[in-house]
């Protein structure tokens, strides 16, 4: 099978998945950050009841009049947050308001205290009132009945206190895509472990599973498998067995005497979509599907590993549960001339450096070795240079990926 093109693949595996179909009710507690997947419509009024905006003074607007001097109020009672008044206003008469409690029947303004003398059981004013005034009406937010939030919606802090306040303590969301992550190496071994001398610590599980995370997943860790095909097989066949809508594999997908995962995926009958993509880092990336489940092999170095995980499988994951489409690439300005390229798009570390007059100055860092995960953490973006680009300078328009967690950004034309 020969090398497809980094936007090609990227159709295959991302635009063309769909989000999953199942759903689970969520207390509003565990909901943040979910995906709502229903309509969601108040099931109460807010406010219920015609509430003071401030603290002061139900009157009737009619007592006071237009113009000083204003004729004194008699004092007869009080409403609190959570404590109505219970009878009606009468005329003359006025009663002590705070912010949030309920204007009592026969009032229809509020004298904020600051305009307003206490003495003796009587409230006098030192300012006219009009009808209304700072009166927050019944429903000014919403009424029973009114859509809040649609399906689709990212459950933002705000998102999730609208839905408290129509009355709903658990909300549907959309399930998140179970992603099955298999390192594969008999030189691997765990953070902490005793390491050979021809060993080497199985970084790039954590790193593409905090990238399933971020992206709304639920990474399932399937250990470190060793360089046997029944070892890897038995993951597989795990996975299936745990429902998982995504089986990921760190090494073992290039050509070598023990790159054994094509051979499993071939003995299980996965229908390869492609193997080998035209970029750097990362050209030894597979992916096919086995029935619903989606299968993604990734390359064993660290910052291959990264690149082809955040460029395609994080994309995947975001699909499959449902949330925000990103563009690919983002548009940037180049902040140091750049070499010609050859025949595969190279994603180059880079760091984004904002500029307040226009496009963000894309900075390449030096060193670009696919092994080196230092220089991988270190970088923001990753700085696209296209197959065959002709030399480019400092200031010249470029594409770029960014590293971060950030929600999509306004495309620049």
């Amino acid at each position: 099978m020969s090398l497809i093109p980094v936007e090609e693949a990227y159709r295959l595996l991302v635009e063309d998945a769909r989000p999953l179909e199942r759903t689970e009710t969520l207390p509003l507690r565990d909901a943040s950050g979910r995906i709502l997947a229903a309509d969601l419509a108040s099931l109460r009024t807010q406010p219920a009841f015609d509430a003071s905006a401030m603290d002061g003074y139900a009157v009737r607007a009619a007592d006071l009049g237009d113009e000083a001097p204003f004729p004194s109020l008699r004092l007869v009672g009080e409403s609190a947050a959570g404590h109505a008044y219970g009878g009606t206003l009468q005329p003359g008469e006025t009663i002590r308001i705070s912010t949030g409690a309920p204007v009592p029947a026969g009032a229809d303004a509020i004298l904020i205290q600051e305009n307003a003398n206490r003495q003796d059981g009587t409230v006098t004013a030192t300012a006219p009132v009009v009808v209304g005034q700072h009166i927050r009406p019944a429903g000014i937010d919403f009424a029973a009945g009114t859509p809040l939030l649609t399906a689709g919606t990212v459950l933002t802090p705000g998102a999730i206190a609208l839905a408290a306040s129509g009355g709903h303590p658990a909300i549907p969301v959309r399930s998140r895509p179970r992603v099955a992550i298999l390192a594969t190496g008999d030189e691997l071994v765990l953070p902490g472990e005793p390491i050979g001398p021809s060993q080497i610590v199985a970084s790039n599980t954590f790193g593409v599973a905090a990238l399933v995370r971020e992206a709304g997943g639920l990474p399932l860790n399937c250990g470190i498998a060793p360089d046997r095909e029944a070892a890897i097989d038995a993951q597989l066949t795990q996975a299936i067995a745990d429902g998982a809508d995504i089986f990921v594999t760190i090494g073992g997908a290039s050509v070598g005497d023990h790159d054994l995962v094509g051979k499993v995926f071939a003995a299980h009958g996965v229908s390869l979509d492609f193997w080998k993509v035209a970029m750097r880092p990362g050209k030894p990336l597979m992916a096919g599907r086995l029935g619903d489940m989606r299968v993604v092999g990734l390359p064993g170095n660290p910052a291959s590993s990264m690149v082809a995980a955040t460029l395609f499988l994080a994309p995947l994951v975001r699909r499959l549960a449902g949330r925000p489409a990103r563009p690919l690439y983002r548009r940037g300005v180049l902040a140091a001339p750049m070499p010609d390229n050859g025949e595969r798009t190279d994603f180059v570390r880079a760091r984004i450096e904002p500029d307040s007059a226009g496009l963000p100055r894309i900075v390449p860092l030096s060193r670009q070795d696919s092994s080196l995960l230092s220089i991988y953490a270190a970088a923001d973006a990753l700085l696209v240079r296209p197959v065959r680009a002709a030399p480019a300078e400092a200031g010249d328009p470029c594409d770029y990926v960014p590293l971060t967690a950030m929600e999509p950004l306004a495309e620049h034309n």
